[in-house]
């Protein structure tokens, strides 16, 4: 799930960031430009914990991944 640019941006090159996976206390992103990969608190962009962490988990319990 790609984060949107005004929510969140790379700490190393301000590029856009994709969640690429979750928890129950941490996010994981990458950097599309840059490639870094680094975990994030669940609610790092701002959004109360309601937007990315609970979308991002659904997204993994279809997939049949952990969550």
């Amino acid at each position: 799930m790609q984060v949107n640019a005004l929510d969140g941006r790379c700490r190393n090159c301000d590029g856009i960031l994709e969640i690429v996976g979750a928890d129950d206390t941490t996010m994981s992103v990458e950097c599309t430009d840059c490639g870094d990969e680094y975990d994030v608190e669940t609610d790092a962009f701002n959004d109360g914990c309601i937007k990315y962490w609970p979308a991002v988990l659904v997204e993994q319990m279809q997939e049949g991944g952990d969550a």
